[in-house]
Parts: C-alpha cells; structure tokens; sequence
C-alpha cells in the first residue's frame, strides 16, 4: 500500500495511525535505545530515557508491544524478570529514528536560535511577552 496520495482518507488514516505511535517522544526514545542497546529490562530502560515516568514507560512499551514494534519476555525467575526488544518491524524504524536523532542533534541549535529570534520579534511588535509554549531546554 502506497500513502503518495493523500487526498485520499484511507491514506491519511494510516499515516496518522502510524506516526500517532511511532511519532511520540517516549516511542522514539525506546525504539532508539533498544536499537542501540539490544534487549534491555524494564528498570535498565527507564534509566537512559530522562524523565519518563514508570507508568508512561509502561503504556509506551505495551502500545510498542500491540503494534508489534517490541517483544516482551517474562522469564519464571523469583523475582520475576521481564526483557524488551525490537522486533523485526521494530528493527526497521531504527535508521529513520537514527536520521531523526542526528538531525535533531545537529540542528537544534538552529531551531533554538529561530525561537528566540521569532519571540523578540513577536515582543516588538505586540509589546507583549511572547505565548509560552512547551520545549524542551537546551
């Protein structure tokens, strides 16, 4: 199935299917690190993503899981030990999440200097302090 054409509703469902999961942060993060790092437990994960609550890591892997991105595997030990990683769909988002993450390396400076541009901007023009918006720090 090609989504070239997205006049199409069918097309735009798919496409909005698929990046509402794999375009969330925390999705990109435990894609990219199990890319990296292979097979990894539960609290080893939650380690390298900063700022990931236990209960969001939870949904994020679950939903990973659903779609078939991330394997789970629960061994009968005493206490219990539970391992992640990417499945063989799960291995092809890692050079698009890796592209991702490079362009994101070498351009945030950019992005932070267009910010701050555009906001004295928009304070010069309306005298009023610019609209907060949710980023992440430099």
């Amino acid at each position: 199935m090609s989504l070239q054409d997205t006049s199409k509703s069918s097309n735009c469902t798919a496409m909005s299917d698929v990046l509402n999961r794999i375009g969330d942060k925390w999705s990109v993060m435990v894609v990219g690190i199990l890319g990296n790092q292979g097979t990894l437990r539960f609290n080893e994960l939650k380690r390298m993503i900063n700022g990931v609550s236990q209960r969001m890591l939870t949904l994020t892997l679950r939903n990973l899981e659903r779609d078939g991105l991330v394997t789970r595997t629960i061994y009968p030990e005493v206490p219990p030990r539970v391992e992640y990683k990417l499945t063989e769909l799960g291995k092809t988002l890692q050079n698009p999440i890796m592209a991702l993450w490079d362009w994101s390396a070498e351009n945030h400076g950019a992005i932070v200097d267009a910010r701050a541009i555009y906001d004295a901007r928009e304070m010069a023009v309306s005298g009023a302090e610019p609209r907060k918006v949710a980023y992440v720090g430099a």
